[in-house]
């Protein structure tokens, strides 16, 4: 700040304890003009009224004359943002008093031997004119946009001036005079307004430092033009440009505007006695404040571009201005204009207001037919249900009324279940009139969308716990609607399988029901419906169960394969053995129920099979998993004799085999009677019984006597009487003579026996004689060989060998 003539009080606002006074040694009478800051505040330009210029950097205590500036008086300085630094300012552009804009450059760095100045150039770019008249340069402003275009404003007393151009990429240093000669042909863009009061200023609101300003204010006789900064369009940075008049209480003649600064949504206006800050939304004066006299007339108002401070001065003092919440009531002016988005933007952190401001927004678009933007409003306020709900209702747009519930749905919370468990249902019924609707208009394409959209809904995750708790009622609107195939959609979101299976049987569609039992794997299903699926599609039934393997019982599926074996077609009956077969070889089920129903299967419809089975299932009753009585019964109802001996065998039931055998093949009735092995009584019996039957049955004597070399328990004797009386000995000479032969021969075996037997008894006889006469001497000295103790004094026992034992050691010995 300028304290007088001579004196420049230089404050750093992080140190304002330690202030920096600065003479200027001025010897003339010349005054401060106006005195120029950079945004960084590294640089400072003292105009004097002299039409000199001073330079003064923040590093030096000395200001420097700018000596090629002399003979102008500065009016306006636009800095550089963009190259400006500590020590170098970059390319400016300077106004002065005769309407001439300058382009100079200054560096603080010591110049060469010869050139010790610190302004580097200073050349004439351009020259500004009112009423065909130089007019001075009130304010200058340079802005960077994209794409290396640079917007230029300056202002005059009433008129605002335009120069947009490109400078190349890497010649920025070189200056703006390429931006001004492009618009040498041209006469430059400008706005002109007829009031004049000597002066204007234009002021720039940035939201963050380091960014181009986005709106802007310009003091001039009028009023104060302000608007939007739009960097993209081509020809002009001005946009959404309107005039706010001055109020009756200001007069440009006697009580003119002084200063004006420029904040997010206000702007302030110095007068001589007062600050009038004004909202740039609305036009309205919004605050006042009135200055003691004591301070004298207010002189300039200025804003700290970097920190946003506003400083007001007069002659005998420096005020501070701190904007704080700004933005607190701008929603409420954006709510009137019918901005919502903005509104809603400024008061995020006030739920209060943000209700108030949805609500407006809602009533609003309601009343423009816009009733589906109504609806998403109206779910998020706290105004009461039911009256927006009979709003919708009333209007008859059941559209937005969805839409109303289905944002109310997702804005409840997981514990409101009563509330979840309306509106999901209400819904339900919404969409379910919308789709029959649609159906009977015919319109296929917004059916089939509206149909994706009812189906998210049914299988929306964040509902699924209510759905499922009140399926029956969906099923129950659902059915009252005729919407099957929704119902059946339903149900698999439900996992309901159970329900869908039974639509399909119910609509002859049994492929699709096998396939969703297939695909799902529900043992109890299964059970449920195979029946019904064996009557239809066997074959197909019938792989299911064997994909499913050793998770079904097979004992379960019994009752549907004897329902529909015992009623069916031939592929039913066919399928049936066909998993029979199954469980008892390849799953290896040893159920007794399985392999009887089995047998019964083979007994009536596969009968070549039936032998085969019993031969493999085992041949001792501990090995089998059948009931052998069951399956006798079976096989002798049905006249299956083989079979019937297979199965006698088996409970050891020989005589009745053979019986049986006998009937059938005599070779099968021999196998039979070999097999009591070691009971050679029924053996004999049971050969005897082959025998007769040879015999008397069949009459073959040759036969018969096969049987005599077949078992040599029988004799020919033991079947003589089988044969008739007129039978001659011719036929069995043979095995008579045999026989006879074999009885002289066990005959002379007998009797070398007893020789042997006689001869043996003599010998023991002479041995016992022999041993009647002999003796042994016993000495009195003798000792028992076990105990070792004299031998006389208990029995004893002498040996022919030598050996002495008491009686009881030679017992103890033996045992």
């Amino acid at each position: 700040m300028s304290l007088g003539k001579d004196t420049l009080l230089r404050i750093d606002l992080a140190k304002p304890d330690q202030p920096n006074q600065i003479e200027l040694g001025r010897k003339d009478d010349s005054k401060v003009h106006r005195l120029f800051l950079d945004p960084t505040g590294s640089h400072v330009l003292i105009s004097l009224s002299s039409c000199e210029c001073l330079y003064l950097n923040r590093n030096t205590q000395k200001a420097r004359s700018l000596s090629r500036w002399r003979g102008h008086l500065i009016e306006s300085v636009g800095w550089n943002k963009v190259l400006g630094n500590e020590t170098n300012t970059g390319p400016i552009l300077v106004g002065t008093s005769q309407g001439i804009i300058f382009e100079a450059e200054i560096s603080a760095s010591e110049g060469s031997l010869f050139n010790t100045n610190p302004d580097q150039y200073f050349r004439q770019v351009h020259c500004l004119e009112e009423d065909g008249k130089p007019a001075p340069v009130c304010c200058l402003e340079i802005e960077r946009g994209l794409e290396s275009k640079y917007f230029i404003i300056a202002t005059t007393r009433k008129r605002l001036f335009q120069f947009v151009g490109k400078v190349a990429e890497g010649t920025e240093q070189q200056g703006f005079s390429t931006i001004f000669n492009q618009n040498q042909d041209l006469l430059p863009s400008f706005q002109e307004f007829p009031a004049n009061m000597g002066y204007s200023e234009i002021t720039f609101y940035t939201s963050k430092l380091r960014t181009s300003p986005k709106a802007f204010a310009w003091m001039m006789g009028n009023g104060v033009l302000y608007g939007q900064l739009d960097y993209v369009r081509p020809d002009s940075l001005l946009s959404d440009v309107q005039v706010w008049e001055y109020t009756p209480d200001i007069d440009i003649s006697l009580n003119k505007p002084i200063s004006i600064v420029l904040t997010q949504f206000h702007f302030l206006l110095l007068l001589h006695d007062r600050v009038k800050a004004i909202c740039t939304l609305n036009g309205q004066v919004v605050y006042e404040d009135v200055f003691p006299d004591k301070f004298g007339s207010l002189k300039k108002m200025i804003k700290d571009p970097v920190g946003g401070l506003v400083w007001i001065y007069t002659e005998q003092a420096v005020f501070r201005y701190q904007i704080q919440r700004e933005a607190r009531d701008v929603w409420q002016m954006y709510m009137s204009m019918n901005k919502f988005d903005l509104a809603k933007e400024y008061c995020r952190d006030r739920p209060e207001c943000m209700d108030m401001v949805l609500a407006k927004e809602a009533e609003h678009c309601f009343q423009n037919k816009r009733y589906l933007e109504s609806a998403k409003c109206y779910a998020l306020t706290q105004n009461y249900f039911e009256e927006i709900a009979l709003k919708f209702i009333e209007a008859k747009q059941e559209e937005a009324l969805k839409e109303f519930l289905l944002k109310k749905l997702n804005n409840l919370k997981m514990s409101e279940r009563t509330q979840i468990t309306l509106l999901v249902t209400w819904l339900t019924e919404l969409y379910l009139n919308r789709l029959g609707q649609l159906e009977s208009d015919g319109n296929t394409i917004i059916f089939q969308e509206t149909r994706e959209e009812f189906r998210n809904f049914l299988s929306s995750s964040k509902h699924k716990e209510c759905l499922f708790n009140n399926r029956s009622t969906i099923y129950d609107l659902l059915a009252s609607h005729g919407n099957v195939d929704d119902m059946v959609y339903f149900s698999v979101v439900m996992q309901d399988y159970e329900r869908v299976i039974s639509h399909y049987c119910q609509h002859d569609d049994f492929s699709a029901a096998l396939g969703v039992l297939s695909k799902h794997c529900d043992e109890r299903l299964f059970y449920k419906f195979s029946p019904v699926l064996m009557q239809h599609i066997p074959k197909n039934v019938v792989d299911a169960w064997i994909q499913m393997g050793k998770k079904l019982d097979p004992k379960k599926l019994i009752p549907a394969l004897m329902n529909y074996s015992q009623m069916g077609s031939t592929q039913q009956i066919s399928e049936t053995i066909r998993y029979m077969e199954f469980c008892v070889y390849e799953l290896n089920v040893t159920e007794e129920a399985i392999h009887n129903y089995l047998l019964s299967l083979y007994a009536k419809y596969k009968p070549a099979s039936l032998l085969l089975y019993l031969e493999q299932a085992g041949t001792h009753a501990s090995e089998i998993h059948y009931d052998l009585k069951y399956a006798l019964r079976l096989c002798a109802e049905h006249g299956y004799l083989k079979e019937c001996v297979l199965v006698y065998r088996i409970m050891e039931l020989y005589e009745e085999a053979v019986d049986l055998a006998l009937k059938v093949d005599v070779d099968l009735a021999k196998s039979c009677a070999d097999l009591p092995e070691e009971d050679e009584e029924l053996r004999k019996k049971l050969w005897l019984k082959i025998a007769r039957h040879v015999v008397q049955e069949e009459k073959d004597v040759k036969k018969a006597m096969n049987c005599l070399s077949s078992c040599n328990l029988l004799k020919i004797e033991d079947i003589l009487p089988f044969f008739p009386d007129f039978v001659t000995i011719d036929h069995f000479k043979e095995a008579i003579c045999s026989s006879l032969e074999e009885y002289n021969q066990h005959i002379d075996e007998l009797k070398q026996e007893m020789e042997e037997a006689t001869e043996s008894a003599k010998r023991i006889r002479e041995d016992i004689q022999e041993m009647r006469n002999k003796y042994g001497v016993v000495d009195s000295q003798e000792k028992c060989a076990a105990c070792d103790f004299p031998l006389l004094n208990r029995p004893f026992y002498l040996f022919l060998c030598g050996h002495m034992f008491h009686n009881d050691c030679l017992f103890q010995v033996s045992f």
